[in-house]
């Protein structure tokens, strides 16, 4: 493809790959196609993005372009992939200028530079390092800017490489541009710093742009550059200085207000720092061990002393919880049980942990997690009043503990129990204690403060097997608890429902489930309660559940249909399966309302795989109750299930293929084979 000649057509078809209309769109993405194993495109699409003055959406277009032909006809082992003089070519064409005006077209340009990078650098690319390092101590802030958002992308790319040899180069990369990294991120931070504090608010929102790049590099030559990074002096001294710079960033942001241009990049930036300690500790916990005590007092500093008060910000905290609980749980920094056996390393680590976490500090983290973190908020309250199925949803998040703030207090609270349990467990007994007998409905403090307690003891319910004589507590004071009916105590009943759930594997005595099932029957009649009734494991026996079983039943279908979000029906599932499978034959006279619902609640669920998966379990309940003393039971099952799948496969099929005609031979005898037996 000739270059002058070429210019002008693929920049005419690229303008009308970008309409609206799909009669003039459908042609020119053809012919892109066509185009894309052609000699010399992908210099006239260089050409293209690199020409400022043709429209955004053309140079957009082109640059995704390039991109996308990295990925198919860059390796020369590709089939119609680039010849070497054209990559040669390319390759000086990319970082000629970093002068790209426009934000999006810069992140691509910078993307597909690092993508050539990973095939190319440093064997086939060597200029590439030392044109970015040039580059990125220029004056001029837009070409500063670019070749330092470049040069990240690059040292990302570079640092994802697994290959031994690969970890070899960037090892060797690491170590010759490392003590430069550094300086440039001090500089940056340094002249964010001088003119965040002059009331320079745009010069210091173009400093903190750099100063974060800067910083992502550090991350990744830090992390990922080093076989073993603490016999480094630099790269100990910039950990350390990880800790300085954060003081002054937090003393920053409570200095700057919330309406200032610079916060948000300012609090990611925070956020950063702690990710480059997270991220250390994760890939060399031994060389961590020097950073172990400075992490830990500044963690619990700013999270259970008054020195985080007005500077640390949720996310924050959640990062310096996670830091807390990486340290607490870590297996290189455990001890065998025969300390001889130990290595030196782990011994070190475990004496700073045990010097750190003395009683005085480990009480204060435990009474502030449970009477501070664990309090609902007012926030929380009127979700539930508004939103109660939501609300239960949204707190039962699969992976929320790494960013949320409630779940990552939990999962501490358990991590440092565990850990410590000796230690805690008498000062949660002691907060038990002091809870006895009811709470006064009109004191809103004391209820929460009762909700968080009991909140910790359901979470530590393992470790407090043998100290808390859960039956007495349960006969004598969470009974009752579940009777009090005033509307104000509507968070102390769905605590203690759920509390008992926690322990009912762990220490109930048989002989007080009937008990449990009256009080669990009331329950499910408030409607306000209810989405949290469904989480109850129904391990019973089932002469005891007789009695209730009819009302239970009944009342867990009425909440089947009212409830609206599909995890909620799929808990309720669950539990009427359960209810089902343990009951056997006995659900027999009331399951007809179950049978006619399930139907309609499959055609409701057809964007819920897993909500469908639910109901195919129960309806496998179903029919193993109803073939209950038929011979060949299980065969049979079978058959219906395959029929069931047979027919749900026919449903979502858009035409008949020679596939499917294949699998119906089968289903001749699968369906004899039923009618015989029904």
């Amino acid at each position: 493809m000739d270059l002058n000649s070429a210019s002008t057509v693929v920049l005419q078809v690229l303008t009308q790959a970008t309409s609206q209309d799909t009669a003039v769109l459908k042609p020119a993405e053809e012919q892109l196609k066509q185009w894309e194993i052609q000699p010399g495109f992908y210099s006239v699409l260089l050409n293209i993005f690199t020409n400022h003055t043709l429209d955004v959406n053309v140079r957009w277009l082109a640059v995704l372009y390039f991109k996308n032909g990295i990925d198919r006809y860059w390796r020369r082992v590709a089939p119609h992939s680039l010849s070497e003089e054209e990559k040669s070519t390319l390759r000086a064409g990319l970082i000629t200028n970093f002068n790209e005006p426009v934000n999006q077209i810069a992140t691509q340009i910078s993307v597909l530079i690092a993508k050539v990078a990973r095939l190319d650098c440093p064997r086939q690319w060597p200029e590439l390092i030392p044109t970015l390092l040039e580059s990125v101590k220029v004056h001029d802030d837009l070409r500063q800017h670019r070749a330092l958002l470049t040069f990240y992308h690059v040292t990302k790319t570079l640092a994802s490489k697994r290959l031994a040899a690969d970890r070899k180069l960037f090892y060797d990369l690491a170590s010759g541009i490392y003590s430069f990294a550094c300086s440039l991120w001090n500089h940056h931070t340094d002249t964010f710093l001088q003119q965040i504090f002059t009331g320079d608010e745009a010069a210091a929102t173009s400093s903190l742009e750099r100063t974060l790049l800067s910083l992502k590099v550090l991350r990744k030559l830090t992390v990922h550059g080093f076989v073993e990074p603490h016999r480094n002096v630099e790269v100990m001294g910039f950990l350390h200085a990880v800790f300085e710079r954060l003081k002054q960033f937090l003393e920053c942001s409570r200095s700057i207000g919330t309406e200032n241009v610079c916060r948000d990049r300012l609090e990611k930036t925070i956020i950063l720092f702690t990710k480059v300690l997270l991220d250390f500790l994760d890939q060399h916990p031994f060389s961590f061990t020097p950073l172990i005590q400075r992490s830990l007092e500044f963690a619990v500093s700013y999270v259970f002393t008054e020195a985080g008060e007005g500077v640390a910000f949720e996310r924050f905290i959640v990062q310096c919880m996670n830091l807390i609980k990486m340290i607490v749980k870590n297996y290189a920094y455990k001890p065998s049980k025969h300390f001889e056996d130990s290595s030196p390393e782990t011994l070190e680590a475990h004496k700073i942990k045990t010097s750190f976490f003395t009683y005085p500090t480990l009480m204060e983290i435990c009474r502030r997690l449970v009477s501070h973190y664990f309090l609902l908020t007012e926030e929380e309250l009127t979700m539930w009043e508004e939103d109660p199925e939501g609300f239960t949803v949204e707190e039962t998040g699969g992976d929320s503990w790494k960013y949320s703030l409630r779940p990552c207090t939990e999962v501490l609270f358990i991590d440092i129990f565990h850990e410590y349990n000796q230690t805690l467990t008498p000062v949660l007994l002691e907060m038990v204690h002091s809870l006895q007998g009811p709470t006064n409905v009109e004191d809103t403090n004391a209820l929460l403060i009762k909700d968080a307690v009991y909140n910790a003891v359901g979470l530590a319910a393992y470790e407090l097997f043998d100290s808390v004589d859960f039956d007495q507590w349960f006969k004598n004071q969470l009974l009752a608890e579940l009777q009090v009916s005033h509307n104000r105590y509507k968070p102390i009943r769905r605590r203690v429902i759920w509390l008992i759930g926690q322990w009912i594997s762990v220490k109930f005595k048989s002989d007080l489930r009937p008990m449990l099932y009256e009080a669990i029957r009331n329950l499910l009649q408030d409607q306000d309660l209810v989405v949290c009734i469904h989480k109850y494991d129904f391990e019973f026996r089932t002469e005891q559940f007789l009695p209730y079983l009819e009302s239970m039943f009944t009342l867990l279908f009425q909440l089947l249909q009212e409830v609206t979000e599909c995890d909620t029906k799929m808990h309720v599932l669950h539990v009427l399966s359960c209810v089902i499978e343990r009951v056997n034959i006995q659900i027999r006279p009331y399951v007809g309302c179950l049978v006619q619902y399930l139907p309609l609640l499959w055609k409701q669920s057809e964007e819920h795989n897993m909500l469908r998966c639910a109901i195919l379990t129960t309806l496998i309940h179903l029919i193993q109750v109803k073939y209950q003393n038929l011979p060949d039971t299980f065969s049979h099952l079978y058959i219906l299930c395959d029929i069931l799948c047979w027919l749900v496969t026919l449903e979502n099929s858009p035409c008949l293929t020679p596939e499917l005609l294949r699998i119906f031979q089968n289903m001749s005898a699968l369906l004899g084979e039923s009618y015989e037996f029904d």
